[in-house]
């Protein structure tokens, strides 16, 4: 795996990457397959990446070379795809399979640094469509059985995505009013906490933060397989001056 500078101060890189890394070193013993809900695909119906060998997806534009270099090789987990279809289909939600996918930069530059090794099995869930958080916590709560089944379900986001905000030193205020209020909610009681997120849009700034709401859905999918678990902040830093937080169940 190498890595590409893409402006950001070099201390708040180093400070992602820290927390990163202790992420690898949550799951004991080391979980058999990753789940990934990545910001970076939608579907009409949640899909499921199907290919024993995933390829590399470069899904941006106008970087450097060697953002087009990048490597991360890990092995897919199509055989994980039936079990979470029967999951998914016991809570009424249709599924579908892409044999075709690759690894998007929402898994490969996180997953890179958390798993450097690239050697537990991996396999990307889409979101779906229309992204109505509702759904996607319940889409969370179907899942949740594969916590107790060896199976480490990981929501790649970013909670501050404004890209033109990142430009603007006044949006700072706005970033660090939304991040306050997300801290607090992913640290709620459970029910409070899924209320909160389904009404996302009240919250200060919200819209001002996301502008389109793909970002934050990965974090609803996870709120929803945390069940009765309460969620702790164990990353809070800045990327380009704008305020972002991790969240962790269990």
């Amino acid at each position: 795996m190498s890595y590409v500078d893409f402006g950001a101060p070099k201390a708040e890189v180093d400070e992602l990457a820290a927390y990163w890394r202790k992420v690898g070193e949550l799951p004991s013993p080391p979980p058999r397959a990753l789940v990934v809900v990545s910001a970076h695909w939608e579907a009409p119906v949640p899909t499921l990446m199907t290919s024993p060998n995933p390829p590399m997806l470069f899904d941006y534009y106008g970087f450097p070379p060697a953002a087009y270099e990048i490597r991360w090789p890990a092995p897919g987990a199509p055989w994980l795809a039936p079990r979470i279809e029967e999951l998914l289909s016991q809570a009424d939600i249709p599924t579908a399979v892409d044999p075709e996918r690759g690894f998007d930069h929402g898994t490969f530059v996180p997953l890179g640094r958390i798993f450097p090794k690239a050697e537990i099995p991996t396999l990307q869930l889409s979101l779906k469509q229309g992204l109505d958080p509702k759904l996607h916590l319940a889409l969370g709560r179907a899942l949740a059985p594969l916590r107790e089944e060896g199976v480490f379900i990981i929501g790649s986001g970013m909670s501050y995505h404004n890209m033109r905000g990142f430009g603007a030193p006044q949006a700072d205020a706005e970033a660090s009013a939304f991040d306050a209020w997300l801290q607090e909610t992913i640290t709620l009681p459970p029910a409070e906490r899924d209320q909160r997120l389904t009404a996302w849009e009240q919250a200060p700034s919200a819209r001002r933060v996301h502008p389109r709401e793909e970002h934050l859905l990965p974090l609803m999918v996870v709120a929803g397989a945390a069940g009765d678990d309460v969620g702790s902040v164990p990353y809070s830093g800045k990327v380009l001056g704008k305020a972002i937080s991790a969240a962790q169940f269990g």
